[in-house]
């Protein structure tokens, strides 16, 4: 099945070359466009792709705003979840801490080629994070120093992505959390995804780490879904 992707952007030359790239790949539809957030919004409720590609400035509602939104919607529905891909010609890095706090799966620079553009949708769809290597590490630099206690981790993370961190750090995998929260294990493996980001954590052992360094959870805390539950 075609990864569906809705487009938008609130110049229309953006959007049709976009448009023409992305109908080269046989796996990749396009089923809409929006000039705006507010647009963005409506569309992917009628439309429901698997993939936004969000533009961030834009008049009225901006793409950060807009990925809240359609993120916060997610919430409401297991059936399908919509992701959103972060394209911008700023490599700005307060719009990218802005973007993945609100929940965007990935970060694109408008001039990355159109290979890069084409992997980052596919990966983005199967539940995986992509930031442009440009600002990777400046990231994970500038997010680590702001998680260092619990009001930090609780700060940074959805209510959500802190109920999947208990249960990585209890020791359950993502099929297991995926059985427990009734989730796809890709919807599992997002919010795995975002915890990383958000935590500047490299690995699952280093977000577990802190974790407990941080006092978010305990040795003593009983364990989510233990044996009788599962």
């Amino acid at each position: 099945m075609s990864i569906t992707v809705l487009i938008v952007d609130d110049q229309p030359m953006v959007r049709a070359g976009i448009n023409l790239l992305l109908a080269a790949e046989e796996d990749l539809e396009v089923v809409g466009e929006a000039g705006s957030g507010d647009d963005a919004v409506t569309e992917s409720r009628r439309l429901h792709p698997d993939v936004v590609l969000m533009d961030v400035r834009m008049p009225g509602m901006d793409g950060v705003s807009a990925t809240r939104q359609l993120v916060l919607e997610n919430g409401t529905r297991a059936d399908h979840l919509v992701r959103v891909l972060i394209m911008t010609t700023f490599d700005d890095e307060d719009v990218v801490v802005d973007a993945l706090q609100a929940g965007a799966s990935g970060y694109l620079l408008k001039h990355a080629s159109p290979t890069e553009i084409a992997d980052a949708v596919r990966r983005v769809s199967q539940g995986d994070t992509w930031l442009d290597a440009t600002a990777a590490g400046r990231l994970v630099d500038r997010l680590h120093p702001r998680v260092n206690n619990q009001a930090d981790v609780t700060g940074v993370l959805s209510a959500r992505e802190q109920e999947v961190l208990r249960l990585v750090a209890a020791g359950l995998s993502n099929g297991e959390i995926r059985d427990l929260l009734v989730l796809s294990e890709a919807t599992v493996k997002t919010h795995v995804s975002r915890i990383l980001l958000k935590t500047g954590s490299r690995d699952r052992a280093a977000a577990v780490a802190l974790a407990y360094r941080s006092g978010f959870v305990h040795p003593d805390d009983p364990t989510p879904g233990g044996p009788a539950n599962r």
